[in-house]
This record gives C-alpha cells, sequence and structure tokens, in this order.
C-alpha cells in the first residue's frame, strides 16, 4: 500500500496536495511519504518477528540522507556496496557493527575505510578480494569479518539486467567451488568467517527462487559445519518486488513464512537486504507537461507528451524498459477522451521516454503528471546528463512537507571544474 490518493479529484501524498508542492518548488521533483516509508519496513520487519534477524536496508535503493535516517531510527541495519554508502550510512545514524558490505568491486581505500570503521561483515565476491582483504587488514592490525557471497546458479526469473544469482552474472562464487575459498580463509590470518551471504537478484515475483537458493545455501553450511566452520550470520539478500503495472510479488509475510519454515533447523542470525520493498511504492515523480505535439507521415500518426522530466532523472524505462504508472495530478473525468501517447523528455535521446504507446487521458501543457513507483532507483540512478540539474526531492509527514535535498543549480553543475588549467 501507499498513501498516495485522490482527494476531490486532486492527487495528495498523505495529507498534502501535490499540486500545493509544486506551486511552491516547481518541478520535476521526488516526492517520498514518510507513512509509507515507515510502514513498508514494519510490515517486512514484522514478518520475521519470531527468529533471530538483522533487516539491513539496502541503501542503493534510495541514499538520500532522511531517508537512511527514517531507517536508522526504526533500528534497521544497511547493506552497503561503496565507500559513499558507507560515509552516508554513518551521517544518517547508523551503528558500524550493523553494516554490511557487499559488492564485486571494493577499492582498497574502501575496504580500509570499511576495516577503520568496525563495520559487521564483508560480502566477498571473489577469491582475489579476499586475498585483498586479509591483507589490509593485516596492515590495519584489524581482523577482518567476513561472509563469502556464494552463487547458487538459480534463475530469479526477473529482468536480465537485476538478475544475480546464475552461473553467467558477475557476483559471488560458484557454490561448488565455494568451500574451498572457506577452507582458504579459515588459515587467514586476519580473517574472521562469520558468515554467508546469496543474493539472486531484484524485483523478484515469486517465493520459489528464493526457496531453491535457500536449500542449495543450507546444504552449503552444513558441509562448513562438517569441516569445522561455524556460521554466525546466513544473509539472503533482498529482491522482493512491487507492484508497478499488473505484477503480484509476494507479501512479505507469506515470503517471510517460506522462509522460516526453512530456516527452522538452523542456528544462525539471519540478515535480510530489502531496498525496493520498502521505498519502491514510497516515492514518485512530479513533472510538468511542457508541449503536446502529433508526427504524421508513418504508418499512423503519433501523439507525444513531452515533460520536463527526462532520462537523466528517472533511467528505468530506458535502461530496463520498465512500466510506471502515469496519473495526472487533477483526477481526469470519467468520460475524458483517452489517447495513446508517448511520454518523453526533452533530451536528445530517443530513449528518453517514460511511457512508450501509453493510453492516458488528454493532457495539456502546464498540468502535471506523477510517475508513480519511483521511491527505488529513481533518484539514486539519476545523472546531470544533457547539463540537467539534479531535481529536489521532498519528504511528506501528515499535513506538512520539507525538502529533504534542494534541487541543483547551474553553478552545481560545473563546481570542481577548473578552467584556471588552460594554457
Amino acid at each position: 500500500m501507499h498513501h498516495f490518493k485522490y482527494r476531490q479529484n486532486t492527487l495528495f501524498c498523505e495529507d498534502v496536495s501535490i499540486q500545493d508542492i509544486s506551486a511552491k518548488i516547481g518541478t520535476p521533483f521526488y516526492v517520498y511519504s514518510y507513512a509509507t516509508l515507515k510502514r513498508h519496513f514494519q510490515v517486512f520487519d514484522a514478518a520475521f518477528e519470531d527468529v533471530s534477524k538483522l533487516i539491513c536496508y539496502s541503501a542503493k535503493a534510495n541514499t538520500n540522507l532522511t531517508v537512511l535516517k527514517i531507517f536508522a531510527d526504526l533500528g534497521c541495519g544497511l547493506d552497503i556496496v561503496s565507500g559513499g554508502e558507507l560515509y552516508r550510512g554513518l551521517m544518517a545514524g547508523f551503528s558500524p557493527d550493523r553494516i554490511v558490505y557487499s559488492g564485486v568491486g571494493k577499492r582498497v581505500d574502501e575496504i580500509d575505510y570499511a576495516l577503520e570503521t568496525g563495520i559487521l561483515m564483508f560480502n566477498v565476491e571473489s577469491p582475489v578480494e579476499l586475498e585483498l582483504i586479509n591483507r589490509r587488514a593485516g596492515e590495519l592490525k584489524k581482523r577482518a569479518p567476513v561472509a563469502i557471497r556464494v552463487n547458487p546458479d538459480v534463475d530469479p526469473k526477473t529482468h536480465a539486467y537485476i538478475s544475480t544469482g546464475l552461473a553467467k552474472n558477475k557476483f559471488g562464487i560458484p557454490v561448488d567451488e565455494a568451500l574451498h575459498e572457506y577452507l582458504h580463509a579459515k588459515e587467514m590470518e586476519n580473517i574472521k568467517i562469520v558468515g554467508v551471504s546469496c543474493h539472486i537478484g531484484s524485483q523478484l515475483t515469486q517465493i520459489d527462487p528464493f526457496i531453491e537458493a535457500l536449500r542449495k545455501v543450507k546444504k552449503f553450511v552444513s558441509r562448513l559445519t562438517q569441516e569445522g566452520i561455524q556460521i554466525q550470520y546466513l544473509d539472503l539478500g533482498g529482491g522482493v518486488g512491487i507492484t508497478y503495472d499488473d505484477e503480484q510479488p509476494p507479501h512479505p509475510v507469506d515470503y517471510a513464512a517460506a522462509i522460516k519454515a526453512e530456516l527452522k533447523d538452523m542456528d544462525c542470525t539471519l540478515i535480510l537486504e530489502p531496498g525496493r520493498v520498502i521505498t519502491g511504492n514510497a516515492g514518485v515523480l512530479i513533472t510538468e507537461v511542457q508541449y503536446t505535439k502529433v508526427n504524421s507521415g508513418g504508418e499512423k500518426e503519433k501523439r507525444f507528451v513531452i515533460v520536463d522530466a527526462a532520462m537523466n532523472d528517472l533511467a528505468r524505462p530506458a535502461l530496463y524498459s520498465a512500466y510506471h504508472e502515469i496519473l495526472p495530478a487533477q483526477e481526469p473525468a470519467e468520460n475524458t477522451v483517452q489517447q495513446e501517447v508517448d511520454v518523453v523528455g526533452p533530451i536528445c535521446e530517443t530513449g528518453d521516454f517514460m511511457a512508450r504507446d501509453r493510453m492516458m487521458p488528454e493532457v495539456q501543457p502546464g498540468e502535471l503528471l506523477a510517475i508513480m513507483s519511483c521511491g527505488a532507483y529513481g533518484f539514486s540512478m539519476s545523472s546531470t546528463y544533457n547539463s540537467r540539474p539534479k531535481v529536489a526531492e521532498v519528504l511528506v509527514d501528515g499535513d506538512q512537507f520539507r525538502i529533504i535535498r534542494q534541487r541543483e543549480s547551474y553553478e552545481d553543475l560545473v563546481r570542481g571544474e577548473d578552467l584556471s588549467t588552460l594554457p
């Protein structure tokens, strides 16, 4: 569920009109519902309340400091994939011993930063990375807590770009090879084995792939036990999907029940890394219609709605051909004419679109549109392509709203550049 609803034909976020926010700060902007963020985390957390667990929000979904602080204040841990996310997490108030560091390409400076900070554990993705962490821990006179990410070769049945658990993907170590790496890690002076990690992908809409992967991991943990390696944490990653269009992802309660049934004989703390399922439907991108146009001359007329948000603001449609529902901020009358249109942005790319061949009510320049389900991988994937400043981010809490990230200026675009280097 979420808290974006029409009231008297006007779209509201909680108790604040989208029109009112736009009138004060302009467009485009992202708007997040505090009530939705809080509820989604609490529902997910409560589904696992009867097991030893640590819920680590996946920072990459949405790294706004205020959003992160909301989860830190709720007692959440954090899953990170970069030194920058570690920095943000610490600024937002996450305790280092509740932070898990994943990702295939950790740099030396990032490893050192995490070691000096004292994070809960590294999810190691390759033998070379394991060797590097051991060396850096020795240099810093630390002992690095690690889990090795095993790749179970399970098809998550999701978009190929966000599938991470197949043998052909870059992530983790094949489960048949991981035992050798654990035995090797056991002999390393500066490594402390604390867990096993497995994450098979994102936007999963079925439970079966999770269970298939978990069963493989359980067998692997049994082999580790036989070798005298005790596991304190079992990190199953995230990946539960949300509804963008007509998907029917599992409810967290059903997902939890299936996971807990498989874990009943295991004595370890479960780590889960939800991201999209917490923030996805809690955020919306608001954009204003700039122009409408009709191109004729082809097999049929082509209608375009040109808005002031673009692929640099929301990359998912261009990157994944992803579907996002688009709603007018002013609810149209039931008899409003529907037209087939492409909703496109101003960037000089044919791939700059929010929707293609979409049936929508007729709109006019100056009207606002809400691009739904943008709270995950929306702003966090945005860029300044075409020298377009990044948009503002807004948080609504009840009948109040505040800007939690200022809209960038043209001066922000060139900050750090230096013309004085020219001869």
